[in-house]
């Protein structure tokens, strides 16, 4: 079996998440480095594994959240098809056993709101890891006068917490806000697309999803 640990210190893997996170930030986007990719792998895991899920599918869930951007070193467009492709390539060469690697290329290739689907329980955790990582840590852009939108929304969240009920029958995504630097208006602008696509992730895996902004739920 190839490991989370494996699949995190390799160094090609390594390169081509740096070199895709160069390539967006080139592009203005905000970060997808390695931050990025260890929270929506760490994020993954925690709704997992608290949810009952083996060993086994938890780490496929690690390793799919690590590997989800590398498309971006191709091409932002479709970058989650191309990701797939990627991962399936690494993945193979490394001897992971097809029905492992299905999974994870499945994973990746569902991540992104615009064509992306939960057919699965991984692919719904890393849907539901990676859409909750907005903070303001991700933004580079240093220079307030001339955030765009996503540099605002992103530098606007204080804290941002993922949080199963004890009943496991809801998963509530807690966003702590700075209207000063963006509005609720301007997140939905941005990400109501993605949080539907949660909503619907979290439904594969038998739970309601709550969006909580500064104490007030809005979906």
């Amino acid at each position: 079996m190839i490991t989370f640990e494996e699949i995190k210190n390799n160094t090609d893997i390594r390169t081509y998440i740096k070199r895709a996170d160069d390539a967006l930030g080139a592009l203005g986007f905000t970060e997808h480095s390695f931050a990025h990719v260890t929270k929506v792998a760490d994020t993954a895991k925690y709704i997992l594994e608290t949810l009952g899920y083996s060993a086994h599918e938890v780490e496929l869930a690690q390793i799919a959240g690590f590997l989800h951007d590398i498309g971006n070193v191709v091409n932002r467009v479709d970058h989650s098809q191309s990701g797939a492709v990627m991962a399936f390539r690494i993945l193979d060469k490394m001897g992971m056993p097809a029905e492992d690697i299905a999974t994870v290329v499945t994973a990746i290739g569902n991540h992104d709101e615009g064509h992306g689907v939960p057919v699965n329980a991984i692919a719904a955790a890393l849907i539901l890891a990676d859409k909750s990582d907005v903070r303001r840590s991700r933004v580079r852009n240093q220079e307030e006068t001339t955030f765009d939108i996503h540099d605002r929304v992103n530098y606007s969240v204080e804290k941002a917490v993922v949080k199963i009920n004890e009943a496991h029958t809801l998963i509530k995504l807690k966003l702590t806000v700075d209207t000063r630097y963006g509005s609720v208006m301007d997140y939905f602008e941005i990400f109501l697309e993605r949080m539907t696509l949660c909503r619907k992730a979290a439904q594969k895996l038998g739970l309601r999803f709550q969006l909580m902004i500064n104490e007030h739920s809005l979906m």
